[in-house]
């Protein structure tokens, strides 16, 4: 009998022993599975934060460009709203002009029209290019003709002036349009 249960603890140690062994076997393929799914869960993860980055960058991409346009639109809103009083004043020099026989009054008038334009427009940081009697300069200046100049000194310089040139701030906007000599 002791032979039976030597043999029976020993079949017993032997289905442990399996047991073990398949439970070792079957850990990693767990551990493996854990891993994949862990790693599915980050990618998913990783996915939501992608989509939602995305979905924001375009948002703020779309809000940027109508903030743009609207900027574009008060900034000539604020222009044309200083510009009024003035087109209000030709307006009324033109009834002027319909009614009035007295040329120097309407020059008068006309001129004064003229310097209101000229502040507004220097208000709003506009600057004519000085260009009659100057050294041609291309960045400034766009030659339309050349001629023979008056004068050794005047050769290379800005003769007449046929268009003004204007700067906004320290940016040229448009060239002098301009006679040289030669």
């Amino acid at each position: 009998m002791a032979e039976k249960e030597e043999e029976i603890q020993a079949t017993e140690q032997e289905v442990k022993d399996e047991s073990l062994d398949n439970n070792k076997e079957e850990t990693p393929i767990e551990e493996e599975l854990s891993e994949v799914e862990v790693a599915q869960k980050e990618a998913a993860e990783f996915k939501d934060k992608y989509i939602r980055l995305y979905s924001e960058f375009e948002n703020f991409r779309r809000r940027t460009a109508k903030e743009k346009v609207e900027l574009m639109t008060n900034a000539n809103e604020r222009l044309i709203l200083d510009l009024l009083p003035v087109l209000d004043d030709f307006e009324r020099g033109e009834k002027a002009l319909a009614e009035s026989d007295d040329i120097k009054a309407v020059k008068e008038g006309v001129e004064l029209v003229i310097n209101k334009f000229k502040k507004i427009l220097g208000d709003k940081g506009l600057k004519a290019v000085e260009a009659t009697g100057e050294v041609f300069d291309v960045d400034l200046h766009e030659a339309i003709t050349q001629i023979p100049s008056p004068s050794d000194d005047m050769k290379g310089k800005v003769i007449d002036e046929t268009e003004k040139g204007y700067y906004l701030g320290e940016k040229i906007i448009r060239f002098s349009k301009v006679v040289v000599g030669a």
